[in-house]
């Protein structure tokens, strides 16, 4: 790995088109009828057959109908995309909220299948795996040495519910290797994970994506945060590329009175189709700030834009990324499908949201984040390029604007200094937990007989981990990545914390650590306390 400042910009946005393609439901999936003949069908489907039976050399026609559906989607606009068989078992499982397999967070370390740990009431925790396990083989199936993928072990250790599978195991604390029978079970994909109290009457919820599940998630954190005396809510949203629409109107109706409109779409044919809040609100009197940045797209987008017009909460971050179409998943027939655009969604106001696009720059589209890197509207709010034609005011007088993202109330910067962005760099990358697990496994009884209150009382990361963390970064890089400055040490020892968290209990956990630092959520108890 080679670490350079220049390529941050382009990792980010891959990874913002990698989330699209991930988190780009908008609505119920939809089977189309499209047996209607036309000369234009007839003439792909001749092309086909005299590939088929004429041409000269074997042709694998399924991979040229794949290169053609691609190409004609490409010529379409971003987001319409088509989904191979081979990849829309595992899109489905993302974004209906689960799949079938043995319930154990793990990566590979030095060649072999390591478990960070295992899922609370999940196949594996009862079969007795405990973290630090070394899975060796799965049946007849060997999970260690080279070649071993990611990909591999999760097809392997996938199956039918209700299947078993016999894992021999290593467990280094008892330097001996036994035999576990899991018999494989649902495992939840959770996308709304995180749920905590930041301080008294303040809490805090985290939306990863709007799937199947997110609303029934939402509610019971919203819920039991509520019980713990929640005034004020933080809703974050960040990083979140956004997935079914009706999740995030539901989402919405908790926040907005009866009757408020949520937002409207518009197809081809000018029809126009609302949204209305119901009286079912659980939040209606609370206060919500919701948290976006350059990676919140669509149903994220919804949240915010409906809030926003309807003068509910306030919008702290950055301008969120700009996706204002809503697409469809249509069956193909042979187990691939296509998200076809088929609506434009606009908010309250009448905003479309939507940035400008061209068929023919597709990872520009995409890679908008460098443009806003180089003009400066990461630490700079002037800087966001806005039109007069594209004004709108709220019920309450509040001027927003339409195309190309939601623009915050409250803006918070990003920081553009070297030595912050390579320890953001550092540990926000699997380097971390690489390190964090072989800490771990110095000790790994001491660490796993800690309860969450003694951890987070208790436990304390030194300078002298630092130095080593730091060391094992230039290491990991080969020099590439050195940490020099001490002025993010304070930074850095949350974060290893986090991650430590993480491994031996939970997310929720980990979260609450690393949020201390978070500038977003402090802006949002800066505003709380200036209010007061």
């Amino acid at each position: 790995m080679k670490y350079k400042k220049k390529y941050l910009p382009l990792i980010v946005g891959t990874a913002i088109a990698v989330g699209f393609w991930l988190g780009g439901l908008f609505h119920f999936n939809t089977e189309t009828n499209l047996l209607t003949q036309s000369s234009k069908k007839q003439k792909l489907n001749r092309l086909i057959d005299y590939i088929d039976y004429e041409y000269v050399d074997e042709v694998n026609t399924d991979s040229i109908v794949d290169v053609t559906v691609n190409k004609i989607l490409e010529n379409l606009d971003p987001h319409s995309v088509y989904i191979p068989k081979k990849n829309l078992t595992e899109v489905t499982e993302s974004m209906n909220g689960g799949f079938v397999g043995i319930g154990i967070s793990f990566y590979m370390r030095k060649d072999t299948i390591s478990v960070i740990r295992t899922i609370v009431e999940g196949p594996s925790r009862k079969a007795g795996l405990k973290a630090g396990d070394k899975i060796l083989l799965a049946d007849k199936d060997t999970l260690y040495g080279e070649g071993i993928t990611n990909e591999k072990v999760m097809s392997i250790l996938k199956g039918e519910k209700n299947s078993e599978v016999t894992l021999t195991v290593y467990r280094p604390s008892e330097d001996k290797t036994s035999k576990f029978i899991v018999k494989r079970g649902m495992v939840a994909l959770q996308s709304v994970p995180i749920a905590y109290m930041v301080k008294e009457k303040l809490g805090y919820i985290k939306i990863n994506r709007f799937a199947e599940t997110t609303y029934n998630e939402f509610v019971k954190k919203l819920t039991s945060l509520k019980k713990q005396g929640m005034e004020n809510l933080i809703l974050d949203l960040r990083g979140n590329p956004g997935g079914y629409m009706d999740r995030a109107q539901q989402i919405v109706d908790e926040f907005l009175e009866d009757g408020k409109l949520i937002l409207f779409t518009k197809n081809k044919r000018e029809e126009v189709e609302k949204f209305y809040a119901t009286p079912k609100g659980r939040f209606e009197n609370g206060h919500v700030y919701v948290l976006i940045d350059e990676e919140s797209a669509s149903a994220s987008e919804i949240v915010a834009g409906a809030l926003q017009d309807n003068d509910k909460g306030t919008i702290v971050g950055r301008r969120s990324f700009g996706k204002g179409l809503v697409q469809r998943e249509m069956k193909l027939g042979d187990g691939s499908a296509i998200r076809l655009t088929v609506s434009r969604y606009y908010t309250p106001t009448g905003r479309s949201i939507q940035k400008p696009y061209s068929q023919k720059n597709g990872f520009d589209y995409y890679d908008e984040y460098t443009k806003r890197y180089i003009s400066g509207e990461l630490t700079d709010s002037t800087r966001i390029e806005v039109a007069d034609s594209l004004k709108f005011t709220t019920p309450k007088g509040k001027v927003v604007y339409g195309g190309g993202g939601i623009i915050p109330d409250v803006f918070v910067p990003i920081i553009i200094e070297d030595e912050y962005e390579k320890v953001r760099f550092a540990v926000n990358s699997q380097m971390t937990d690489n390190f964090v697990f072989d800490i771990l496994e110095k000790d790994r009884r001491y660490y796993s007989n800690l309860s969450k209150s003694d951890f987070l009382k208790e436990l304390e990361i030194s300078d002298a981990l630092v130095e080593e963390y730091k060391s094992f970064v230039r290491l990991s890089t080969r020099n590439q990545l050195v940490i020099t400055a001490q002025v993010y040490d304070t930074e850095i020892k949350h974060y290893i914390k986090a991650a430590m968290a993480s491994q031996l209990f939970d997310e929720n956990m980990a979260y609450q650590i690393k949020n201390v630092d978070d500038r977003m959520i402090n802006k949002v108890v800066e505003i709380i306390e200036k209010n007061n």
